[in-house]
């Protein structure tokens, strides 16, 4: 039982920073896996990071590795990534999401979702 809002996105130019904060309502809330994935128009949601329940483990897709990092606080029931050096292709709505267990990289194995965050990166 686990709800989730999204916040932070807005417009930035290229080669900026921005970070994302998902804010989880929930009593157990170390016990989920969470991910952030992002649709671009016209395009099928796709992975960007995953981060366990604890922490120690963390995922990337290819095209953020080394630009975005992915972070919880769980004291404060809170997922963040740090988007750095942003490019026009990082243009999307962003969500984040939880599942129990382990951070799989498919959004078909997420269960709870967020409404998303529209991030728009000019050239």
């Amino acid at each position: 039982q686990v709800q989730l809002v999204e916040s932070g996105g807005r417009l930035v130019q290229a080669g900026e920073s921005l970070r994302l904060s998902c804010a989880a309502s929930g009593r157990t809330f170390s016990s989920y896996a969470m991910g952030w994935f992002r649709q671009a128009p016209g395009k099928e949601r796709e992975f960007v990071a995953s981060i366990s329940g604890t922490g120690s483990s963390t995922f990337y897709a290819d095209s953020v590795k080394g630009r975005f990092t992915i972070s919880r606080d769980n004291a404060k029931n809170t997922v963040y990534v740090q988007m750095n050096s942003l490019k026009p292709e990082d243009t999307a709505v962003y969500y984040c999401a939880a599942r129990s267990g382990f951070a799989y990289t498919s959004p078909r194995e997420y269960l709870y979702w967020g409404q998303g965050t529209q991030v728009t990166v000019s050239s």
